[in-house]
């Protein structure tokens, strides 16, 4: 008896995970349904499915896609920039363009993508990765305490957590469909607060 193969995939994964990561963060995990993902990919759910395993899956996935595609700025700063000060006053320089890209979702999936959801995995994930984040400014901060450039007593984790929330602010602020220019403005504010 002869056997078929099933059919090979016909479409390019990494462009399908692309809109899956817009998606996402147009309408955050909530407001995406498996079928609008299906309709966006332009793959049928078993495919989708056999793809990415399911929607959580696809979300999880596709929020390190977004992380190392469209988020990695902050990163590049820390790893780039001599100084926390430096490292931060460059990414207040660069969130409002970054989160006001004409072609792209405005705003940012890490800061946005769960709202409104009750997912604990989702939930997890994206508290996982601010966390992260703040970790690694608050590090940057303490490597800038020991070495004098900070005053001693500079709570790292606090300011760390200021810069967070500031960008959080620039972000859903974007999203409000507040001009890059008030954003900019904005940024600079922060900047000149930096003890």
């Amino acid at each position: 008896m002869a056997t078929t193969r099933g059919r090979p995939r016909s479409f390019d994964r990494d462009a399908a995970l692309d809109k899956a990561v817009q998606l996402f963060w147009r309408r955050g995990y909530e407001g995406t349904s498996v079928r609008d993902l299906a309709e966006d990919l332009h793959i049928g759910m078993p495919s989708l499915y056999n793809a990415f395993g399911g929607k959580q899956q696809l979300f999880v996935e596709a929020l390190d896609a977004y992380d190392k595609k469209y988020g990695g700025f902050l990163d590049r700063a820390l790893a780039e920039e001599p100084t926390a000060e430096k490292a931060v006053a460059r990414v207040f320089r660069e969130a409002p363009e970054r989160y006001t890209r004409r072609s792209l979702p405005t705003g940012c999936l890490v800061v946005s993508g769960d709202n409104g959801t009750d997912d604990p995995t989702v939930t997890r994930e994206l508290r996982r990765m601010r966390a992260e984040k703040a970790d690694a400014f608050a590090a940057k901060i303490r490597g800038d305490v020991a070495t004098g450039i900070l005053p001693s007593d500079t709570d790292a984790v606090a300011l760390a957590r200021y810069v967070m929330a500031v960008l959080s602010g620039i972000a859903q602020a974007a999203r409000d469909g507040v001009s890059r220019e008030e954003l900019r403005r904005t940024a600079e504010v922060a900047t000149r607060a930096w003890p």
